[in-house]
């Protein structure tokens, strides 16, 4: 049995947890490149593991890595299991710029694992400035599982492209035969921001942008899935698509003390309309039920899987 590799980043609102149903549905259709233009902690390329992949997202930093993880993996772990953790040093490389990709990408890991939440926030500026997590958070499992080593193999077998970009430059190259998938980090209308965890903010009109270039991507034969917040004005957009309802329980950090439910959507825009998408009978899924916009019809599947981010 084939071994799922796991994500070397922890990402808020990454899709780990959902990862492991929807990889198997993906994989019988991937015929082409598996896109991800909000790539994050590449939850769904390394479980899918493409033969062909365009990865892309607006993070330099984050795309830096990748492409050092692929060349150093084993020298990044080496160097995470000799940087100590506590708050003194966590401030200390915190505030620091290194100077090349390989002590940047041993310094992102290292924030990324010993920080809050796992939260990966920058100011206006583009500077961290995420606080010290502490307890359990450090880079530990990272070097002790290989986690870096187990993804350099996937991105080496993979024809991975990285590029630096805007969602719409890697949508618009998405052809028949290929699968995007899109997770944004927007959340609610309701919140007045479309929160991005940086200097660019993920805006309304960027909601709009994204569904246009969807549905000319589906018109160009490829299968494009979007994960959103489940908001009637982001049902509005898609009215070609299948929406698939999902509620997990969200921890950020601490637990909440009344375990606050996230309600998202799973948007798919597939051209030929595969009944795939409703799951494999053996196999439950965690979406509870279906809003099918080409037929207007709501109608109930299968219960649902509760899961934290942690």
């Amino acid at each position: 049995m084939k071994t799922r590799v796991l994500p070397f980043l922890r990402w808020a609102g990454g899709k780990r947890w959902l990862a492991r149903h929807l990889a198997p549905l993906i994989q019988p259709v991937l015929t082409g490149r598996f896109i991800d233009p909000f790539l994050g902690s590449g939850a769904m390329f390394f479980s899918v593991a493409p033969k062909q992949a365009l990865l892309g997202d607006l993070n330099t930093e984050l795309i830096e890595v990748y492409r050092q993880v692929r060349r150093n993996a084993a020298n990044i772990e080496d160097a995470l299991q000799n940087l100590p953790v506590n708050r003194r040093f966590y401030k200390r490389i915190r505030a620091q710029i290194p100077k090349t990709a390989f002590e940047r990408a041993v310094r992102f890991v290292y924030l990324n694992r010993t920080c809050y939440g796992g939260l990966h926030r920058t100011n206006r500026h583009g500077f961290f400035n995420v606080p010290y997590g502490g307890g359990d958070r450090t880079p530990e499992p990272v070097y002790r599982d290989q986690l870096l080593r187990q993804a350099a193999r996937v991105l080496r077998k993979s024809k991975v492209e990285f590029q630096v970009c805007d969602f719409a430059q890697l949508l618009g190259q998405a052809m028949a035969g290929d699968v995007v998938f899109c997770d944004p980090t927007y959340r609610s209308v309701g919140r007045g921001r479309f929160d991005r965890y940086g200097p660019i903010v993920f805006s309304w009109e960027d909601q709009q942008r994204l569904a246009t270039l969807a549905i000319q991507a589906q018109d160009r034969g490829a299968v494009v899935l979007i994960m959103n917040a489940d908001d009637p004005d982001v049902l509005s957009l898609y009215d070609r698509s299948r929406v698939f309802r999902l509620e997990k329980t969200k921890a950020i950090g601490n637990k909440s003390k009344d375990h606050a439910k996230d309600r998202e959507i799973m948007t798919i825009l597939d051209p030929l309309d595969r009944q795939i998408w409703l799951g494999v009978s053996d196999k439950p899924v965690p979406w509870t039920s279906v809003v099918d916009n080409k037929r207007r019809h709501l109608h109930t599947h299968t219960s649902v899987i509760p899961e934290i981010i942690s």
